[in-house]
């Protein structure tokens, strides 16, 4: 199969609404009993409503696999998607000055608000904590 031939598939909360287009036509067609051109106008509507949702929201598709390891189960959330891990940042504490040097109050590591690996603001007034030399 190729590339442009794959299925794609709607996912997240455009999933739903395209799920819930079908729940109430189907609703509305056993309410007034409207089961034979019915059923027609709803399988329409539902490709317009996917048509409206790839030309508003493109990113709401994706490819299909070729072959699921196994059925998702209609409870279970969708898989989250892997992300690549983004690199380690090291901050560097023992470059923290014991105090701050705009209102005193006492620094410790865990509490500054880190802006860079080597750059700090004091978590009481917010200054950028100068760092001393290693």
């Amino acid at each position: 199969m190729k590339n442009r031939d794959r299925k794609k598939k709607l996912v997240g909360p455009w999933r739903n609404i395209h799920g819930a287009v079908w729940l109430i036509g189907l609703a509305i067609l056993a309410w007034r009993d409207w089961w034979w051109p019915g059923i027609l106008v709803l399988i329409a509507a539902s490709g317009i409503v996917e048509a409206l949702i790839m030309q508003f929201a493109p990113n709401s598709f994706e490819e299909e696999n070729e072959a699921p390891s196994s059925p998702p189960s209609p409870l279970s959330p969708p898989p989250a998607p892997v992300k690549a891990s983004p690199p380690v940042v090291e901050h560097r504490p023992e470059l923290l000055p014991s105090n701050c040097q705009k209102c005193g109050a006492p620094i410790r590591g865990h509490e500054v608000k880190w802006t860079g690996t080597q750059s700090a603001d004091c978590p009481y007034c917010g200054a950028n904590l100068p760092m001393e030399k290693s």
